[in-house]
């Protein structure tokens, strides 16, 4: 039987390995490993290191991948699924850059990159919906997720910004739910 160490790098070598479109289109794979078959943490707590992978600076599959290892086997994990999913994407891009040149003209390759580009959109869609899902449902939410949409599509403002006024919007909103709550069970 394999160690839970040697089990982490396998299954982010695998996510790694057969997922195209980058980070968020890892995300159901990486709910379907993590979550689903393994049952190394719970479908919220994902959706949390999600978060938190995205709002902090490096890609969301190897912040998250980092994040997932380490909590289920230390340094040791962290550091076999951080590899387990950057080395098949290194080495793919690595091929990609050596073959490219040579091969961007090629409509097979060009019809080949369409045909990608899309199911890519549909597991960034899929992504999205399982997020949203798992997500609490409330009018704040809903404002939440307008108002980054509005401000980083329209305005143009950096992602990182929108991330930490939705922060600060959910600690005030939290704290104010919270106080009323207690008033009201102290009346």
């Amino acid at each position: 039987m394999k160690s839970l160490t040697a089990k982490l790098f396998v299954q982010f070598f695998k996510i790694g390995a057969f997922t195209f479109g980058g980070g968020y289109a890892m995300i159901p794979l990486i709910q379907s490993e993590v979550v689903d078959k393994n049952k190394w943490m719970e479908a919220q707590e994902l959706l949390d290191v999600v978060a938190i992978a995205e709002s902090t600076p490096g890609p969301i599959a190897i912040n998250a991948a980092t994040y997932v290892g380490y909590k289920v086997s230390g340094l040791k994990g962290a550091i076999a699924a951080t590899l387990g999913v950057t080395i098949p994407s290194f080495t793919i891009i690595t091929l990609i850059a050596m073959l490219f040149t040579n091969f961007s003209d090629n409509r097979y390759v060009q019809n080949a990159f369409w045909g990608i580009r899309i199911a890519v959109l549909a597991l960034i869609l899929k992504a999205v919906i399982s997020m949203y899902k798992k997500c609490p449902k409330s009018i704040i939410s809903y404002l939440i997720m307008a108002m980054c949409f509005v401000v980083v599509t329209i305005f143009h403002i950096n992602v990182l910004w929108a991330i930490l006024a939705s922060a600060v919007i959910g600690l005030v909103s939290q704290g104010i739910g919270r106080k009323k709550q207690g008033g009201e069970a102290q009346s």
